[in-house]
């Protein structure tokens, strides 16, 4: 079963332009090497939830489970970690359409 992830969290005032290279550069094809397919990122530009959305898709529950126990994510939520606040993630069956 087609298994999303969904991240949320907030930019760090002071890290934005070390956050954008780091997003561009490793992050989002990170996700891309691990196997999370169509990765998408959202910005919330007016509101009370976090500023950033980011979500992607794996074919099966399985991957996704391996890949969130893998060290390539460890590495990359812990870097992510330095620019961001408010993190958090979960895990749903992918549906279609926008899911939050």
């Amino acid at each position: 079963m087609p298994t999303k992830i969904l991240l949320y969290w907030d930019i760090q005032p002071g890290s934005e332009s070390e956050y954008f290279e780091f997003m561009v550069s490793e992050f989002i094809p990170g996700l891309k090497r691990l196997g999370i397919n169509s990765p998408g990122v959202w910005y919330t530009a007016y509101g009370s939830s976090e500023q950033i959305m980011v979500s992607g898709i794996t074919e099966t529950e399985e991957h996704m489970k391996y890949i969130l126990h893998s060290k390539e994510w460890t590495r990359l939520k812990e870097k992510l970690a330095d620019l961001v606040s408010n993190y958090r993630q979960k895990v749903i069956r992918a549906t279609g359409g926008f899911q939050f």
